[in-house]
């Protein structure tokens, strides 16, 4: 049977009114994330920094990251619950990469990972987007003040090592002109091929592009949690598979556009079908009769 409701109806915004949430972080992802998860579910994020979770991973490469993007989100919201003694935790993990489409513009795909050990239930939320992810090998200061002109330089920080991109020898959270200028000649007298690698610091407190994608995610999360399972009642009840089929607008063959969304449950094996609502027919640009 396919029903015309929508992931919000059977609203569990209640179930964590109250409760603290561990989160654990050093690069203030606390400052977008705590005010959506006040604001939509009255729970409270409660900042862990006790560890730093460069340890598990860097953007800068010092440290490679263990496992998938999930399992790193998974590491981190663990640590800040023993840290905390929680049975709540909440993670973010992000990664970069080329946008999925053209595979030509750099791409941000944030995650934050929700563990509750009393209902035994994991909850992803996701966002991703554009991102400010550049690099330059820079050989003269005129470059260099060039690459971070183009960068939104000194809002996003930047990050200057010598020779490559692989150096040890390396800066972080430069977010003064004076500053970037002296860490340029340094690494430049450093370096035996006389050139400076020059990168977007994307920590998220050091790259404001990001943190808008991270507080994204945290919405998509808080509307997941709002969302509970009509069968048990558990939160994070939402879509895990679309079904194609919409039908043209023009000549009415079905389409591979969405149709209906399947809704299932992250602790019973509940599912619901549910109609697409609003869309009346797929354009016949996207139909492989009209459009062959």
């Amino acid at each position: 049977m396919i029903l015309s409701r929508s992931p919000g109806r059977g609203c569990s915004i209640y179930v964590y009114r109250g409760s603290r949430v561990a989160l654990l972080t050093r690069h203030g992802k606390e400052k977008v994330i705590a005010p959506v998860f006040d604001a939509t579910l009255g729970c409270q994020i409660s900042h862990v920094d006790e560890f730093d979770t460069d340890q598990l991973g860097s953007f800068t490469r010092e440290i490679p990251r263990v496992g998938t993007q999930i399992d790193a989100a998974r590491r981190k919201a663990r640590l800040g619950m023993h840290l905390s003694g929680l049975s709540i935790g909440l993670a973010s993990e992000g990664s970069f990469g080329s946008d999925p489409l053209l595979g030509m513009l750099p791409w941000n795909v944030e995650i934050l990972l929700w563990i509750d050990d009393a209902l035994g239930i994991e909850v992803l939320g996701r966002a991703d987007g554009a991102a400010n992810f550049a690099h330059r090998l820079a050989k003269e200061w005129s470059d260099v003040e060039a690459f971070a002109g183009q960068s939104g330089f000194p809002e996003h920080q930047l990050v200057v090592r010598p020779e490559h991109d692989g150096d040890p020898r390396v800066r972080k959270g430069i977010a003064n002109w004076q500053v970037l200028e002296a860490a340029f000649f340094e690494a430049r007298a450093l370096s035996e091929n006389a050139r400076v690698f020059v990168e977007t610091d994307v920590r998220a407190h050091a790259n404001p592009t990001r943190m808008l994608v991270i507080r994204r995610a945290a919405e998509d999360l808080a509307a997941r949690l709002g969302s509970a399972c009509p069968f048990c009642a558990t939160p994070g009840f939402w879509v895990v598979e679309r079904l194609a089929g919409l039908a043209c607008a023009d000549c009415a063959a079905p389409t591979q556009e969405t149709i209906a969304d399947v809704l299932g449950c992250v602790r019973c094996e509940h599912r619901e079908t549910r109609q697409r609502e609003g869309r009346l027919g797929a354009d016949p640009a996207h139909c492989g009769y009209c459009n062959p």
